[in-house]
């Protein structure tokens, strides 16, 4: 069976219900290790829009990687973990993915196989990229992000971004959904901006760790601002 990994995005409204959420990033581990199929995992919280380090309260993600799609369908439809947090949530949006090519490494391992059922016809790709910054970099790394972030403002091809990460400053990775290569290609290889933070990042050596992957982003489940439900 293929391996298949699920992103959620969790929107919370009222301060009781952020605070929880909060809290659920240190007391969640235990049911999710006792998750049958589950591989790997991953609780973030993430950034204010335009990859602001500074943290979205209201906005939480879990990465998860399951053994098959059939492990991951049993979580989010029969797990008491999962309705604790779609009942506290005001919004809640789940991108079924399947791994194309991931480089680097995540605390230490690649946890993303490449999957053999990829569909050619899907024109949608996703982009997640993970790093931990140098602390001694931290100031000249943030200093660079606005510039090379700024071609994704108003960018037609990108239907949706956010940054998010498990340690504030240090530990980040964003997520990005294009609506096909060319647009991802791009933005990757065509903007000067974007070029250009790549060679900082070989001239500079900010990271400790890093990991950059592509998916085929196939299925959702719910919906989050207008973002649309993919149709493979």
């Amino acid at each position: 069976m293929d391996q298949v990994t699920t992103l959620t995005f969790f929107r919370y409204g009222s301060l009781a219900a952020k605070v929880w959420a909060f809290g659920m990033m240190q007391f969640a581990h235990r049911p999710l290790a006792k998750e049958k199929g589950l591989l790997h995992y991953k609780l973030m919280g993430s950034g204010k829009d335009g990859f602001d380090p500074f943290a979205d309260w209201s906005v939480y993600a879990l990465l998860q990687v399951w053994e098959s799609e059939e492990a991951a369908n049993r979580f989010f439809d029969t797990s008491p973990l999962y309705a604790r947090y779609v009942a506290k949530t005001v919004q809640q949006w789940t991108l079924f993915l399947r791994s194309i090519k991931a480089k680097g490494t995540w605390a230490g391992v690649n946890p993303f196989v490449p999957s053999t059922v990829i569909n050619e016809n899907n024109p949608y790709i996703a982009v997640i990229t993970r790093a931990t910054i140098k602390p001694r970099m931290l100031r000249t790394f943030w200093k660079h992000v606005p510039a090379s972030q700024a071609p994704l403002k108003d960018n037609k091809g990108l239907l949706f971004t956010k940054g998010i990460g498990e340690v504030p400053f240090l530990q980040m990775a964003t997520f990005s959904l294009w609506k096909d290569t060319e647009s991802l290609m791009d933005f990757a290889y065509k903007s000067r901006a974007h070029t250009n933070a790549i060679k900082k990042t070989r001239t500079l050596d900010w990271y400790s760790e890093e990991l950059f992957s592509r998916f085929e982003p196939y299925r959702t489940l719910g919906t989050w601002d207008g973002v649309p439900k993919l149709p493979y």
